[in-house]
């Protein structure tokens, strides 16, 4: 039975659509993925036309993998950089370990000539003490050590943005959960690197 939060959105967003040669990365997440997208696509914008599809579903809704087969049905990407983690909290360990193993055979499955990143699920502080860890950050570490399991038995890289946040609250907004400008760029700038080290 799915579980929905009380607002469910999706952004998807493509640039260079009309191009139909072009090189493409696909950005997938969520609001995390959203607010570091821009600094993606500033420094790849001369080697790659990049997307993104962000989404408040969890891999173990059974929309989630939809929401995806909408963006992966209409356009070949080189690079997919693939993050899931910071929602649905009502799906215990093993449903999401279930539904990203299914996600990942299926972007393997459909990326069978790219490349597929995972980014580690970033950490989760106190909503106004943001030197302190949340209670959820021991799940996000359950869920990350999961997901690098799984990305090990396929092959696909890991790329640690848990690693690189966890020490610097001044990363972070207030809320504790999304990041200030200094934290998106410094994911970004992550994100980047990734897939240019994976496009060699």
């Amino acid at each position: 039975m799915p579980h929905r939060e009380h607002i469910e959105w999706l952004d998807v967003w493509v640039e260079a659509a009309e191009e139909p040669s072009v090189s493409r990365v696909l950005l997938v997440g969520d609001s995390i993925t959203r607010s570091y997208y821009p600094h993606v696509n500033d420094r790849l914008k001369e080697t790659f036309a990049c997307a993104r599809l962000a989404t408040s579903k969890c891999v173990s809704d059974p929309l989630f993998l939809k929401e995806l087969k909408l963006v992966l049905d209409e356009y070949e990407f080189s690079i997919v950089h693939f993050n899931n983690g910071l929602h649905g909290w009502d799906y215990n360990e093993d449903a999401y370990a279930s539904g990203l193993a299914r996600t990942l055979d299926a972007l393997c499955a459909h990326s069978a000539t790219g490349t597929i990143i995972w980014g580690s699920t970033t950490p989760v502080r106190q909503k106004g003490a943001l030197e302190k860890l949340d209670a959820k950050t021991d799940r996000v570490r359950e869920r990350n050590r999961i997901a690098a399991t799984l990305a090990d038995s396929r092959g696909i890289p890991v790329n640690d943005l848990f690693n690189a946040a966890v020490k610097h609250p001044e990363y972070f907004a207030e809320d504790g959960v999304h990041f200030g400008e200094a934290g998106q760029a410094v994911l970004g700038n992550l994100v980047a690197e990734a897939i240019l080290a994976a496009a060699g």
